[in-house]
């Protein structure tokens, strides 16, 4: 077995060291994580500089990029083989509904997906890590409990774990995404050159939160587990758009 390990709050992250700790001994295990917090930077690439990739201390790597940079990076040379499956987090904070667009942790396991590889992201529902080893016990068992099913083609899942010592013994629920309200807005600031600088404000409340939903499952106090693709297409709709743009559907 061969892991890769990533995330997006960076390679000292206590979350992807609590991550790294629960799986040994499950296989062979590479990290490579970004240099610095890259929360929010969705799968993008960076295509307008080189990457370098360093080597920390314990024996991670860190790349000066993104979360979807590292992944993309050691699938297409760096590791020289195919991992049998991606990890991406523990991440510092809940990636439900919306946030999975937004979310580097996502990312970093969507990019293990898109090239054909089983991948699961982690995170921890609160800010603040509390409770972190007993996530990380969990994801453990989860990571598990996957590898005994079967790892035979490609899957992507999101898992937010509710940030409680009895964390382990909580219901775990497959669950849909739920949805927000549009974010708050942005917070205008004056710099002390006296410009003008604006921070993006704080995610909307919870919109679509009912049954089903991973919002739902973590207020009830359970694992939240939701199986996610990358099709974007809007499926229900091809035919009403090729008859206003006059074509055959």
């Amino acid at each position: 077995m061969r892991i890769l390990i990533a995330n997006d709050d960076g390679y000292l992250a206590p979350g992807l060291h609590a991550l790294v700790k629960a799986c040994e001994g499950l296989g062979q295990i590479e990290v490579i994580a970004p240099e610095q917090n890259a929360s929010g930077t969705s799968n993008s690439l960076t295509l307008g500089r080189p990457l370098s990739v360093f080597s920390a201390a314990n024996g991670f790597r860190y790349v000066n990029g993104t979360p979807s940079d590292c992944v993309h990076v050691a699938l297409t040379g760096l590791l020289g083989y195919k991992p049998d499956l991606v990890l991406s987090g523990i991440n510092n904070g809940a990636n439900m509904g919306d946030d999975t667009l937004y979310s580097g942790t996502v990312a970093a396991a969507t990019e293990g997906y898109l090239f054909g590889i089983p991948s699961i992201a982690f995170s921890q529902v609160e800010k603040g890590w509390g409770h972190l080893d007993v996530a990380a016990a969990l994801a453990r068992q989860v990571v598990e409990q996957v590898i005994q099913g079967g790892l035979d083609k490609a899957f992507l899942l999101n898992v937010n774990i509710p940030n409680r010592a009895d964390a382990l013994s909580l219901p775990r629920r497959v669950t849909r995404l739920g949805r927000r309200h549009a974010s708050e807005p942005v917070i205008r600031q004056q710099s002390p050159r006296g410009e003008t600088i604006y921070w993006i404000g704080p995610a909307g409340d919870a919109r679509e939160a009912g049954a089903g939903t991973d919002f739902h499952a973590t207020a009830a106090g359970e694992v939240s587990i939701t199986p996610l693709q990358v099709d974007l297409t809007h499926h229900a709709v091809l035919p009403e758009w090729a008859a206003r743009l006059g074509q055959e559907a």
